[in-house]
Protein backbone atom coordinates (compact mmCIF):
# COMPACT_ATOMS: atom_id res chain seq x y z
CA UNK A 1 0.00 0.00 0.00
CA UNK A 2 2.91 2.05 0.31
CA UNK A 3 4.55 1.88 -2.16
CA UNK A 4 1.08 2.28 -4.20
CA UNK A 5 0.74 5.71 -2.47
CA UNK A 6 5.12 7.06 -2.96
CA UNK A 7 4.29 5.85 -6.77
CA UNK A 8 0.93 7.82 -6.89
CA UNK A 9 2.96 10.74 -5.36
CA UNK A 10 5.84 10.49 -7.88
CA UNK A 11 3.35 10.43 -10.53
CA UNK A 12 1.52 13.27 -9.41
CA UNK A 13 4.98 15.69 -8.97
CA UNK A 14 5.52 14.58 -12.64
CA UNK A 15 2.36 15.60 -13.93
CA UNK A 16 2.76 18.99 -12.11
CA UNK A 17 5.64 19.67 -13.74
CA UNK A 18 5.19 18.49 -17.01
CA UNK A 19 1.84 20.98 -16.84
CA UNK A 20 4.20 24.28 -15.74
CA UNK A 21 6.50 23.20 -18.79
CA UNK A 22 3.60 25.09 -21.47
CA UNK A 23 3.65 28.15 -19.09
CA UNK A 24 7.43 28.47 -19.12
CA UNK A 25 7.69 27.59 -22.91
CA UNK A 26 5.10 30.71 -23.24
CA UNK A 27 6.99 33.31 -21.59
CA UNK A 28 10.13 32.39 -23.12
CA UNK A 29 8.79 32.74 -27.00
CA UNK A 30 7.04 36.24 -25.91
CA UNK A 31 6.41 38.19 -28.09
CA UNK A 32 6.03 35.95 -31.32
CA UNK A 33 3.96 38.59 -33.38
CA UNK A 34 3.64 42.28 -32.96
CA UNK A 35 3.27 44.75 -29.62
CA UNK A 36 0.48 47.60 -30.03
CA UNK A 37 1.06 50.65 -28.22
CA UNK A 38 -2.08 52.73 -28.31
CA UNK A 39 -1.83 56.55 -28.00
CA UNK A 40 -5.35 58.09 -26.76
CA UNK A 41 -4.56 61.49 -28.31
CA UNK A 42 -3.63 62.56 -31.99
CA UNK A 43 -0.10 62.77 -33.70
CA UNK A 44 1.66 66.16 -31.92
CA UNK A 45 1.06 65.68 -28.31
CA UNK A 46 3.27 64.41 -25.38
CA UNK A 47 2.09 61.13 -25.31
CA UNK A 48 2.39 61.14 -28.57
CA UNK A 49 6.05 62.19 -28.44
CA UNK A 50 7.28 59.92 -25.56
CA UNK A 51 5.39 57.04 -26.94
CA UNK A 52 7.33 57.29 -30.18
CA UNK A 53 10.47 57.37 -28.72
CA UNK A 54 9.77 54.46 -26.73
CA UNK A 55 8.52 52.70 -29.38
CA UNK A 56 10.91 52.99 -31.68
CA UNK A 57 13.92 52.36 -29.06
CA UNK A 58 11.73 49.05 -28.06
CA UNK A 59 12.10 47.52 -31.01
CA UNK A 60 15.57 48.52 -32.18
CA UNK A 61 17.02 46.82 -28.90
CA UNK A 62 14.63 43.89 -29.00
CA UNK A 63 14.27 43.01 -32.55
CA UNK A 64 10.38 42.96 -31.79
CA UNK A 65 7.93 44.37 -34.19
CA UNK A 66 6.28 47.54 -32.03
CA UNK A 67 3.13 49.53 -33.56
CA UNK A 68 2.46 52.38 -32.03
CA UNK A 69 -1.26 53.47 -33.47
CA UNK A 70 -2.77 57.02 -32.36
CA UNK A 71 -6.72 56.42 -31.21
CA UNK A 72 -7.76 59.77 -29.70
CA UNK A 73 -11.57 60.27 -28.92
CA UNK A 74 -13.11 61.58 -25.67
CA UNK A 75 -10.35 63.39 -23.98
CA UNK A 76 -8.18 60.35 -24.22
CA UNK A 77 -10.70 57.79 -22.77
CA UNK A 78 -11.37 55.40 -26.35
CA UNK A 79 -8.08 54.39 -26.05
CA UNK A 80 -7.93 53.26 -22.30
CA UNK A 81 -11.25 51.55 -22.71
CA UNK A 82 -10.13 49.31 -25.51
CA UNK A 83 -6.91 48.43 -23.80
CA UNK A 84 -9.28 47.42 -20.76
CA UNK A 85 -11.25 44.78 -22.75
CA UNK A 86 -8.38 43.58 -24.78
CA UNK A 87 -7.01 40.33 -24.35
CA UNK A 88 -4.54 39.77 -21.55
CA UNK A 89 -1.86 38.46 -23.50
CA UNK A 90 1.00 41.51 -23.18
CA UNK A 91 0.26 42.12 -26.92
CA UNK A 92 -1.96 45.27 -26.79
CA UNK A 93 -0.54 48.13 -24.41
CA UNK A 94 -1.37 50.99 -23.55
CA UNK A 95 0.94 54.56 -22.94
CA UNK A 96 -1.69 55.89 -19.67
CA UNK A 97 -0.79 59.18 -17.80
CA UNK A 98 -2.56 61.57 -15.27
CA UNK A 99 -5.48 62.88 -17.59
CA UNK A 100 -7.21 59.50 -18.43
CA UNK A 101 -5.80 57.07 -15.37
CA UNK A 102 -6.05 59.46 -12.62
CA UNK A 103 -8.30 61.94 -13.54
CA UNK A 104 -11.03 60.35 -15.91
CA UNK A 105 -12.80 58.33 -13.67
CA UNK A 106 -13.57 60.69 -11.28
CA UNK A 107 -14.75 62.86 -13.45
CA UNK A 108 -17.26 60.49 -15.92
CA UNK A 109 -19.60 58.49 -14.82
CA UNK A 110 -19.59 56.51 -18.01
CA UNK A 111 -16.61 54.82 -18.38
CA UNK A 112 -15.69 51.43 -18.17
CA UNK A 113 -13.12 51.13 -17.17
CA UNK A 114 -11.16 51.26 -13.33
CA UNK A 115 -7.87 52.26 -13.24
CA UNK A 116 -6.20 50.14 -10.81
CA UNK A 117 -8.51 46.91 -11.20
CA UNK A 118 -8.53 47.28 -14.68
CA UNK A 119 -5.13 47.31 -15.99
CA UNK A 120 -1.38 45.48 -14.76
CA UNK A 121 1.11 48.43 -14.38
CA UNK A 122 4.30 47.80 -16.55
CA UNK A 123 6.64 51.02 -16.03
CA UNK A 124 6.48 54.80 -15.48
CA UNK A 125 7.86 56.42 -18.95
CA UNK A 126 8.08 59.92 -17.99
CA UNK A 127 7.32 63.18 -15.88
CA UNK A 128 6.77 66.65 -17.34
CA UNK A 129 5.55 70.05 -16.15
CA UNK A 130 2.05 71.41 -17.44
CA UNK A 131 3.15 74.66 -19.78
CA UNK A 132 1.42 77.36 -20.91
CA UNK A 133 2.30 78.29 -24.56
CA UNK A 134 1.11 81.27 -26.57
CA UNK A 135 1.59 82.82 -30.42
CA UNK A 136 4.87 85.24 -30.46
CA UNK A 137 1.83 87.61 -31.77
CA UNK A 138 -0.52 86.86 -29.08
CA UNK A 139 0.90 89.88 -26.85
CA UNK A 140 1.13 87.35 -24.26
CA UNK A 141 5.01 87.79 -22.87
CA UNK A 142 4.45 86.48 -19.04
CA UNK A 143 2.46 85.40 -16.37
CA UNK A 144 1.62 88.93 -15.55
CA UNK A 145 0.12 89.20 -19.12
CA UNK A 146 -2.11 86.16 -18.56
CA UNK A 147 -3.53 87.54 -15.69
CA UNK A 148 -3.66 91.34 -16.98
CA UNK A 149 -5.55 89.55 -20.43
CA UNK A 150 -7.67 87.24 -18.29
CA UNK A 151 -9.22 90.43 -16.08
CA UNK A 152 -10.55 92.15 -19.11
CA UNK A 153 -14.20 91.20 -20.34
CA UNK A 154 -13.69 88.88 -23.17
CA UNK A 155 -10.86 87.07 -21.14
CA UNK A 156 -8.72 84.51 -22.21
CA UNK A 157 -9.13 81.53 -24.76
CA UNK A 158 -8.02 78.68 -23.54
CA UNK A 159 -7.45 75.33 -25.50
CA UNK A 160 -6.88 72.19 -23.57
CA UNK A 161 -6.09 68.74 -24.72
CA UNK A 162 -9.88 67.64 -24.29
CA UNK A 163 -12.47 67.88 -21.76
CA UNK A 164 -10.96 66.17 -18.17
CA UNK A 165 -7.52 66.35 -19.57
CA UNK A 166 -5.31 68.10 -16.66
CA UNK A 167 -4.93 70.96 -18.69
CA UNK A 168 -8.66 71.73 -18.30
CA UNK A 169 -8.15 70.81 -14.55
CA UNK A 170 -5.04 72.94 -14.57
CA UNK A 171 -7.26 76.06 -15.91
CA UNK A 172 -9.74 75.83 -13.60
CA UNK A 173 -7.55 75.63 -10.32
CA UNK A 174 -5.79 79.07 -12.16
CA UNK A 175 -8.80 80.71 -12.78
CA UNK A 176 -9.71 80.33 -9.25
CA UNK A 177 -6.04 81.35 -7.63
CA UNK A 178 -5.88 84.59 -10.04
CA UNK A 179 -9.54 85.31 -9.84
CA UNK A 180 -9.28 85.88 -14.12
CA UNK A 181 -11.94 85.28 -16.80
CA UNK A 182 -10.71 81.97 -19.04
CA UNK A 183 -13.05 80.23 -21.35
CA UNK A 184 -12.13 76.45 -22.25
CA UNK A 185 -11.69 75.41 -25.54
CA UNK A 186 -11.67 71.21 -25.68
CA UNK A 187 -10.48 69.48 -28.62
CA UNK A 188 -9.13 65.91 -29.53
CA UNK A 189 -5.43 66.88 -28.45
CA UNK A 190 -2.56 68.79 -28.15
CA UNK A 191 -1.84 68.64 -32.03
CA UNK A 192 -4.50 70.81 -32.91
CA UNK A 193 -5.05 73.05 -30.31
CA UNK A 194 -1.31 74.01 -30.53
CA UNK A 195 -2.20 74.68 -34.05
CA UNK A 196 -4.90 77.35 -33.42
CA UNK A 197 -3.05 78.82 -31.12
CA UNK A 198 -0.26 79.35 -33.45
CA UNK A 199 -2.98 80.40 -35.61
CA UNK A 200 -4.03 83.28 -32.89
CA UNK A 201 -7.95 81.52 -32.53
CA UNK A 202 -7.04 80.58 -29.33
CA UNK A 203 -4.77 82.40 -27.19
CA UNK A 204 -3.42 80.02 -25.08
CA UNK A 205 -2.63 76.06 -24.54
CA UNK A 206 -2.23 74.82 -21.47
CA UNK A 207 -1.05 71.42 -21.36
CA UNK A 208 2.62 69.25 -21.31
CA UNK A 209 5.56 71.12 -22.00
CA UNK A 210 6.83 67.94 -24.20
CA UNK A 211 3.72 69.34 -26.39
CA UNK A 212 5.00 72.63 -26.35
CA UNK A 213 8.83 72.74 -26.38
CA UNK A 214 9.75 71.78 -30.65
CA UNK A 215 7.36 74.67 -30.61
CA UNK A 216 9.02 76.95 -28.86
CA UNK A 217 12.10 76.15 -29.28
CA UNK A 218 11.36 76.89 -33.58
CA UNK A 219 10.33 80.05 -32.29
CA UNK A 220 6.53 78.98 -33.09
CA UNK A 221 5.07 79.67 -29.70
CA UNK A 222 6.05 81.31 -26.36
CA UNK A 223 6.38 79.32 -23.63
CA UNK A 224 4.99 81.79 -20.83
CA UNK A 225 5.05 79.89 -17.83
CA UNK A 226 5.51 75.68 -16.13
CA UNK A 227 2.94 74.76 -14.02
CA UNK A 228 4.90 72.53 -11.24
CA UNK A 229 6.60 74.27 -8.66
CA UNK A 230 10.07 73.81 -10.18
CA UNK A 231 10.95 75.69 -13.22
CA UNK A 232 11.77 73.17 -16.15
CA UNK A 233 15.82 72.12 -16.67
CA UNK A 234 15.34 72.24 -19.99
CA UNK A 235 13.26 75.86 -19.94
CA UNK A 236 15.61 77.38 -16.71
CA UNK A 237 14.44 81.01 -18.08
CA UNK A 238 10.27 80.37 -17.77
CA UNK A 239 8.87 80.91 -14.38
CA UNK A 240 6.74 78.98 -12.67
CA UNK A 241 2.85 80.04 -11.87
CA UNK A 242 3.29 79.48 -8.26
CA UNK A 243 6.70 81.98 -8.12
CA UNK A 244 4.65 84.79 -10.01
CA UNK A 245 1.15 85.16 -10.31
CA UNK A 246 -0.99 81.78 -8.48
CA UNK A 247 1.14 80.69 -4.94
CA UNK A 248 0.68 77.10 -4.47
CA UNK A 249 0.35 75.72 -8.03
CA UNK A 250 2.60 72.14 -8.52
CA UNK A 251 1.03 69.75 -11.18
CA UNK A 252 2.77 68.11 -13.40
CA UNK A 253 1.98 64.98 -15.49
CA UNK A 254 3.44 61.45 -15.88
CA UNK A 255 2.79 58.95 -18.35
CA UNK A 256 3.38 54.83 -18.06
CA UNK A 257 2.58 51.78 -19.94
CA UNK A 258 -0.45 49.44 -19.00
CA UNK A 259 -1.23 46.14 -20.33
CA UNK A 260 -4.71 44.75 -19.50
CA UNK A 261 -5.54 43.46 -15.70
CA UNK A 262 -4.64 39.51 -16.16
CA UNK A 263 -1.88 39.61 -18.11
CA UNK A 264 1.15 37.07 -17.26
CA UNK A 265 3.84 38.50 -14.42
CA UNK A 266 5.74 36.91 -16.66
CA UNK A 267 5.28 38.84 -19.62
CA UNK A 268 5.08 42.01 -17.62
CA UNK A 269 8.26 41.36 -15.98
CA UNK A 270 10.01 40.33 -19.89
CA UNK A 271 8.25 44.10 -20.68
CA UNK A 272 9.23 46.04 -17.63
CA UNK A 273 13.11 44.55 -18.10
CA UNK A 274 13.52 45.76 -21.81
CA UNK A 275 11.37 49.25 -21.10
CA UNK A 276 13.86 49.62 -18.38
CA UNK A 277 16.48 49.47 -20.91
CA UNK A 278 14.98 51.58 -23.30
CA UNK A 279 14.48 54.12 -20.34
CA UNK A 280 17.95 54.23 -19.26
CA UNK A 281 19.32 54.29 -23.38
CA UNK A 282 21.68 57.84 -23.25
CA UNK A 283 20.01 58.95 -26.94
CA UNK A 284 16.34 58.60 -25.05
CA UNK A 285 17.26 60.52 -22.23
CA UNK A 286 18.85 63.03 -24.73
CA UNK A 287 15.72 63.27 -26.45
CA UNK A 288 13.02 63.10 -23.89
CA UNK A 289 15.36 66.12 -22.24
CA UNK A 290 15.44 68.08 -25.39
CA UNK A 291 11.66 67.80 -24.85
CA UNK A 292 10.75 68.98 -21.52
CA UNK A 293 10.42 65.68 -20.22
CA UNK A 294 12.28 63.35 -17.51
CA UNK A 295 12.52 59.61 -18.26
CA UNK A 296 10.84 57.43 -16.02
CA UNK A 297 11.55 53.41 -15.27
CA UNK A 298 11.59 51.42 -11.83
CA UNK A 299 9.44 48.23 -11.44
CA UNK A 300 6.34 47.54 -12.09
CA UNK A 301 5.44 46.57 -7.87
CA UNK A 302 6.52 50.23 -7.10
CA UNK A 303 5.10 51.32 -10.55
CA UNK A 304 1.22 49.59 -9.79
CA UNK A 305 2.05 51.41 -5.54
CA UNK A 306 2.37 54.72 -7.31
CA UNK A 307 -0.68 54.50 -9.92
CA UNK A 308 -3.40 53.66 -6.73
CA UNK A 309 -1.72 56.37 -4.28
CA UNK A 310 -1.59 58.97 -7.11
CA UNK A 311 -5.46 57.78 -8.14
CA UNK A 312 -6.98 58.56 -4.29
CA UNK A 313 -5.00 61.67 -4.18
CA UNK A 314 -6.73 63.24 -7.55
CA UNK A 315 -9.71 61.35 -6.36
CA UNK A 316 -9.93 64.27 -3.35
CA UNK A 317 -8.78 66.69 -5.34
CA UNK A 318 -11.22 66.60 -7.70
CA UNK A 319 -13.72 66.43 -5.54
CA UNK A 320 -12.85 69.01 -3.62
CA UNK A 321 -13.34 71.10 -7.04
CA UNK A 322 -16.89 69.77 -7.35
CA UNK A 323 -15.60 69.78 -11.43
CA UNK A 324 -18.34 67.04 -13.17
CA UNK A 325 -18.69 66.33 -16.85
CA UNK A 326 -21.17 63.71 -16.55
Amino acid sequence: MKLINRLIQSAFVVALSLSAIPLVASAQKFPDKPIKILVPFPPGGGTDFVSRIVGAKLGELTGWQVVVENRPGAGGNLAIEAASKAPADGYTLVMGQTDNMMLGPWLYNTLTYDSVKSFAPIIQVSVTPAGIGTSPTSGIKTPQDLVSKGKTTEGLRWGTAGLGTLGHIIGEDFKKRANINLLQVPYKGAGPAIVDVMGNQVDIYIGTLASLAPHAKSGKLIAVAVSSAKRSSEFPDVPTLDETVAKGMDFSIWTGLFAPAGTPPATIAILNKELNRVLASPDVIARMKAGGVDPGGGTSAAFAAFVAKDYANWGHIIKESGIKLN
